[in-house]
């Protein structure tokens, strides 16, 4: 787990982009946009997508989500409960401000066909909620986690035998 706040840019650079790219993909595939959008409009869409999650994570989520579990938990928890919960507030942060950025982007690509938009908006909150958090919580944490470990293991190695 990140220590230094270095170390939680990384960490949340890594999670950010794994989560957007599989976001994003389960969004095509879910929305039937496959073969109707080109793959330049899939991509620009993943990286404007980065940018605000990531921006997101950096300002908004990351640290009101930390706030939050470390004000439950109060370092009295083991280390599962702690991961577990910061795993359920950043997903339902990082949820419902990219819902609203999906939202947006149907409408401006007219793809909700006169649908109420609040009714839009909860229905695309839950659908990404539903994947977003078994995704987090089963494959992107613990790959992230484990990939932060290796490199943060080599870096120190490394620092160890310059020395």
């Amino acid at each position: 787990m990140p220590v230094t706040k270095k170390e939680h840019f990384y960490f949340g650079l890594m999670m950010c982009i794994g989560m957007v790219i599989m976001m994003t993909s389960y969004n095509v595939i879910t929305n039937g946009l496959i073969g109707e959008v080109s793959f330049i409009a899939i991509i620009s869409q993943f990286v404007l997508g980065f940018i605000i999650a990531f921006l997101l994570e950096l300002f908004i989520v990351g640290p009101t989500a930390q706030r939050i579990v470390f004000s439950i938990t109060r370092h009295k928890s083991g280390k599962m409960i702690t991961i577990l919960a910061m795993s359920f507030c950043m997903v339902t942060g990082m949820v419902f401000f990219m819902s609203m950025y999906g939202l947006v982007s149907a409408y401006l690509s007219h793809h909700l066909a006169g649908e109420p938009l609040l009714g839009s908006y909860f229905a695309i909150f839950l659908k990404n909620f539903v994947f977003a958090f078994p995704l987090q919580l089963l494959i992107m944490g613990p790959l992230v986690r484990f990939l932060f470990g290796k490199i943060k293991t080599s870096r120190l190695k490394q620092s160890l035998t310059t020395v």
